[in-house]
């Protein structure tokens, strides 16, 4: 919907004025539609009169003030017409905002508490990012937990280990289970708790008696058969890549990357165009789940799909990343979970009833198992650290297995 708000002098009479500029080019450098710059040009001057009316000084503006806008303000409105208000453009034109306001130094970046938990997991993430190599994701899982733990026993006080009795760590584990669906998901809280002990360990605490009482629920891993495409389900998902659908061949593309190289939803994500060569037909993963960098072959039917997408559906951009966004904001990488819807739509089209995109990388070691690979070539395509990891796959190893099967007691054999 077309505004003509900017034509009044709400947003140029007000602090917002000199951003004005920089948020126009900002737009226009994310390739937005037209339209759509209309509607944030026109949420931005809304809340520029709202600031302007509240003696709000630019400088405060946050992410919590722009949720008070939205949240409070927004539903009882009585600014002077016309005054934009769909929340959703709202929402996104004053997250630009805050981007330009970054850049120009205005307001700082996303605050930093000062409070003496806020400390002690600083130098935590400092310990798991550069003692342990522990990955962005999982140092923002474990600082949550953590955090729920030393806020309930600290609050704003001095954080001291030597007062964290051992019931206290069995009751937070026992709250902590009462969230998760299934009980090997405490393991997360359980790893992240005995992370944080054993950093304390290494500053010279006494914590063995913590460590203790954090201890892992049973969960066999190897109980159960890995969930994999049948031959002819393989045959039903490729057949479907070929069907004119909205970026169909980036999900070609997409899937291959899956199916034939067992490349996990970041490690598609994270692919460069730098990292393929096409010369040698090898490509490479930088994002991974080790943070080592893996040079694998690039498979013909791979290295096809990807061609086609960049030849004929890639949009123009200087962005490196393979795989980017179709829509504004352009010029930026799509991530893993739209790497994984993806998928889910390539299922659909095909007519198969999953949603996991992790069954395509247990396929592709089915399918090595099944061409003669061994459990050792099958952990090193999967750049599985531990070979006890790619064991669960041996149960579907049924030519090997049937070699060793010990007759059944009576029978002829």
């Amino acid at each position: 919907m077309k505004s003509d708000h900017h034509t009044s002098n709400w947003l140029f009479d007000s602090q917002l004025a000199p951003f004005v500029d920089a948020f126009m080019l900002h737009l226009f450098d994310c390739r937005y539609a037209s339209h759509t710059i209309d509607n944030y040009l026109a949420g931005l001057t809304h809340f520029a009169q709202w600031i302007t009316e509240s003696h709000i000084d630019v400088k405060t503006i946050d992410e919590k003030l722009i949720q008070h806008f939205l949240n409070d303000h927004l539903p009882s409105c009585c600014c002077e017409q016309p005054a934009f208000s769909y929340a959703k453009d709202l929402h996104a034109a004053l997250g630009h905002l805050l981007k330009i306001l970054r850049a120009n130094a205005i307001i700082g970046d996303p605050s930093i508490g000062q409070t003496p938990v806020d400390e002690e997991l600083r130098r935590f993430d400092g310990h798991m990012s550069h003692v342990r190599g522990l990955a962005a994701t999982t140092r923002k899982q474990y600082l949550g937990i953590v955090r729920c733990l030393l806020l309930a026993q600290f609050a704003d006080r001095e954080v001291v280990i030597a007062e964290i009795k051992p019931n206290q760590i069995q009751q937070f584990i026992a709250s902590q289970s009462t969230r998760c669906s299934v009980a090997a998901s405490i393991g997360a809280s359980v790893s992240a708790l005995r992370g944080y002990f054993r950093y304390r360990a290494t500053l010279g605490d006494a914590v063995h008696h913590l460590i203790g009482v954090t201890s892992f629920p049973a969960n066999w891993q190897q109980a159960s058969l890995p969930k994999t495409l049948t031959k002819h389900e393989v045959e039903c998902l490729l057949s479907a890549l070929t069907q004119d659908s909205l970026a169909a061949l980036r999900t070609a593309a997409i899937v291959h990357c899956a199916l034939d190289l067992g490349l996990r939803s970041s490690e598609v994500a994270y692919l460069s165009l730098d990292d393929i060569d096409w010369s040698a037909a090898t490509i490479t993963l930088h994002g991974t789940k080790g943070r080592r960098e893996d040079v694998m072959p690039l498979p013909a039917a791979t290295g096809q799909a990807i061609a086609d997408y960049l030849t004929y559906e890639r949009p123009p951009t200087s962005n490196r990343a393979v795989f980017v966004r179709n829509i504004a904001p352009r010029d930026q990488p799509i991530g893993p979970d739209l790497i994984r819807k993806s998928i889910r739509q390539a299922y659909a089209r095909a007519g198969l009833p999953y949603t996991r995109s992790h069954l395509l990388r247990h396929t592709m070691a089915s399918r090595l198992l099944e061409s003669g690979s061994s459990l050792k070539e099958v952990a090193d395509v999967l750049r599985h650290r531990s070979l006890n990891t790619t064991l669960v796959y041996a149960k579907l190893d049924s030519q090997n297995l049937a070699t060793v099967a010990l007759p059944w007691p009576g029978s002829a054999s």
